[in-house]
């Protein structure tokens, strides 16, 4: 009778404790990531993507961000080191008091943003590609983005499925050369 008990008490905390967004790095700087400051212009991000059942993929990212009012758009091209190439573009506007409303072509729904201390944090639900051109799961991206020391951007994402972490993505990205 004690067994069934535990085994819920244990499996809750480890699903609790999956579905969280990321903390901040260590590497946090003092001073805030902005999105539509610290992105605005051209940058250049690599990255990986995990995935619990081993699936690795690296990538290389371009950025190109543009201000304009209340709208900040960030297109982004990525180049995966298995050669498939993909586009995306977000449209983030500011929504008032550090919160944002965003879109993106693969998104189920509204992406939600908002300032958090020094760094900026993103919510946002994506309808994953399957087999054939179907639909496939979707899939719930929490990321947090902070500034180094040196300049760089932090990018953690958590990718979560029924509130269980079942992928990550770590970018690092800089200024294009």
């Amino acid at each position: 009778m004690r067994r069934p008990f535990l085994l819920i008490i244990v499996v809750s905390l480890l699903l609790g404790g999956c579905a969280r967004a990321p903390g901040l790095p260590q590497e946090t700087a003092p001073s805030a990531f902005v999105i539509e400051r610290d992105l605005e212009g051209a940058t250049v991000a690599r990255g990986e993507f995990s995935a619990i059942n081993g699936v690795r993929r690296g990538f290389t990212a371009y950025l190109e961000g543009v201000r304009s009012g209340d709208t900040f758009t960030l297109t982004e091209r990525f180049e995966y080191d298995d050669g498939e190439r993909d586009h995306k573009t977000w449209v983030l506007r500011l929504a008032g008091d550090g919160q944002y409303t965003g879109t993106r072509e693969d998104l189920v729904g509204a992406a939600r943003g908002w300032q958090d201390g020094p760094a900026f944090r993103l919510e946002y639900d994506v309808r994953l590609p399957g087999e054939n051109g179907e639909p496939g799961m979707k899939v719930r991206f929490r990321d947090v983005m902070v500034k180094t020391a040196d300049g760089r951007v932090l990018n953690h994402a958590s990718v979560g499925k029924w509130g269980v972490r079942v992928a990550s993505v770590e970018l690092v990205i800089e200024q294009a050369p």
